[in-house]
């Protein structure tokens, strides 16, 4: 036996083995020739590394960063809000019109369910909200960038333009489902000293929520919280009950027990138990002046009007108020504007924070902004062990301390060509997925 011949008159796949032999050989002969003249020159080797390690850091450094970009996972969340006070009935006849909206223009929702009443991305029971969940067709089904997560909030969007008094947020779920209730940021604006008016604490957070839409690096940042609901404020004339010697607690038992509902007790009838709740018919608690019509009697039995000792004035208040960390807050979401990345909206939301919020305010972040801002944290200690450990398996499978070096100093080289192709693309940040390959 003897190993194939391959010359230029090689026909067939042997010719092409041959070129390939040449091609290779001349490659190596470049490389080989090109290591010796680095040998030669090692400080101008040592310099040109030098450089490469630098430019390397520096590509890093100012590269945008991200966590984990909003993927299309074929769902989506709409949160619907009518103005302060609406009725329920009002509510519903907007996720109606909404309804019939997805069906005829979204061809790419597979399925819609609407709930009246609730708010799905801060759990508020409110008569005025609602929400609609949706459920995208497969991936293989919508191959068309219309018919993909942005074009489709893109197209809903245009379309519920024709709906007037009514809040509509089209929101992707989180990137990995637990953290938060929406894709994007979640920061969280908290007022740390004492509590003042909550219209005080209301002026402060649509100043901020001005500001920061305002920043080229956001882009639809809204938040739920605002203290415009309608109420009454009643007010009771404790001197004058006391002086006609009405108990006070008579009279917060006849309002809320009219106005509102008492429970008595239950009671069994037909194999079932039913509750007894005492409340006036409907007609007579449809308007706080009804209150003039509700009695109170005295110490000495006589039935005094209520109107007698209690006043009412219409107030604004807010419907719900959360809290962070055990302060007074509001929430705020949203996402990075295209072409920024979530790194550069997170810091912008900090800046503007540092700009406008007066003293006694701080600020924090939750759900995959606050891991973002972790794992930032962490990239270089997780990468610093990588090295460590790399040097020490290494060390043990060459049996020296030196060889590794030669390996490990090549790193930079393969990191220089990573961080490269991303600056070569502006449309990728230096997300998770980037690090990891």
């Amino acid at each position: 036996l003897r190993p194939m011949n391959l010359s230029r008159e090689s026909k067939g796949l042997n010719k092409f083995f041959y070129r390939f032999n040449n091609w290779f050989a001349r490659v190596t002969h470049s490389y080989s020739n090109g290591v010796k003249f680095f040998i030669r020159k090692a400080p101008l080797a040592m310099v040109l590394l030098a450089c490469i390690y630098a430019g390397t850091v520096g590509m890093f450094v100012s590269k945008p960063t991200g966590f984990i970009p909003t993927e299309d996972e074929g769902r989506l969340i709409i949160s619907v809000n009518l103005p302060e006070g609406a009725s329920s009935i009002r509510t519903q006849e907007v996720l109606g019109q909404m309804g019939d909206i997805i069906r005829a223009k979204a061809p790419a929702v597979k399925n819609s369910t609407a709930i009246s009443g609730l708010n799905a991305l801060n759990f508020s029971f409110k008569t005025n909200s609602g929400t609609f969940f949706l459920q995208l067709k497969p991936w293989e089904d919508r191959k068309e960038a219309s018919q993909q997560l942005f074009g489709v909030i893109g197209q809903l969007q245009k379309e519920f333009s024709v709906i007037k008094g009514a809040n509509i947020i089209i929101i992707p779920p989180p990137a990995i489902p637990g953290l938060g209730n929406t894709g994007g940021f979640s920061f969280t604006l908290e007022q740390r000293e004492r509590a003042s008016d909550i219209k005080a604490f209301e002026a402060v957070v649509f100043k901020y929520m001005g500001a920061i839409n305002q920043r080229p690096e956001i882009r639809g940042a809204f938040t739920f919280f605002n203290a415009k609901t309608p109420g009454y404020h009643v007010t009771v004339d404790r001197e004058k009950a006391k002086k006609l010697g009405i108990p006070l607690s008579s009279v917060y038992n006849t309002i809320s027990s009219y106005m509102g509902s008492a429970y008595i007790n239950d009671f069994t009838k037909y194999g079932r138990n039913f509750r007894v709740v005492t409340q006036a018919d409907t007609t007579f608690r449809q308007d706080i002046t009804n209150l003039n019509n509700f009695f109170v009697k005295n110490q000495a039995g006589e039935s005094i009007p209520l109107s007698t000792i209690v006043s009412s004035k219409l107030t604004e208040n807010a419907a719900l108020i959360s809290h962070y960390n055990l302060y007074r807050s509001a929430e705020f979401n949203g996402n990075a504007a295209p072409g920024y990345s979530s790194g550069q909206a997170i810091q912008a939301l900090r800046e503007v924070a540092d700009q406008v919020l007066p003293a006694g305010y701080g600020y924090d972040f939750s759900g995959l902004s606050r891991e973002e801002i972790a794992s930032g944290n962490s990239t270089l200690i997780i990468f610093g062990l990588s090295l460590l450990f790399v040097f020490l398996l290494l060390a043990a499978l060459y049996e020296s301390w030196s060889v590794p070096f030669s390996i490990l100093l090549s790193i930079p080289l393969a990191a220089f060509g990573a961080i490269l192709a991303l600056i070569f693309i502006p449309r990728l940040d230096n997300n998770l997925y980037a690090q990891i390959g």
